[in-house]
């Protein structure tokens, strides 16, 4: 697959969602503070780069996270909504990179870049249950 000629440079998408107390940190550590985690906001920086190169990926193919580089640069309350922006910023053979941030309509609360790499989904899932085959196996 050439990817280069898939998905075009400078693309971008943005998606919004309400921060819950379900996406606080202090939803898995009690004592911490109630706001937006690290983890949910990269999570959800994630998914838009994973909506944003879907439509250009030939049919049974998805992209999986392969590296994560962001900033958490201020606290989200509950209530307040986040948007998330992604922009492709170079495309190889294998890889997609995008420039990713968040916003929570006060101030950029993270930055960074995510890289993702397209995959063949039904190949991928056969790689899978190679492992769990092999680890149920004895040696």
């Amino acid at each position: 697959m050439d990817l280069p000629s898939l998905i075009p440079l400078g693309i971008t998408l943005s998606q919004q969602l309400q921060v819950t107390h379900a996406l606080t940190v202090q939803a898995q550590v009690p004592d911490l503070p109630p706001v937006y985690s690290t983890p949910n906001m990269i999570l959800f920086m994630e998914v838009v780069c994973t909506h944003l190169i879907r439509p250009y990926l030939p049919s049974g193919w998805v992209s999986v996270g392969t590296l994560v580089e962001v900033q958490h640069l201020a606290a989200t309350p509950i209530h307040l909504t986040v948007t998330a922006t992604a922009r492709v910023l170079a495309v190889s053979r294998s890889l997609v990179t995008f420039e990713v941030t968040a916003h929570d309509g006060v101030e950029r609360i993270g930055s960074g870049r995510h890289v993702r790499a397209p995959i063949e989904l039904a190949r991928f899932l056969r790689g899978v249950e190679q492992k769990l085959t092999n680890l149920q196996s004895p040696p």
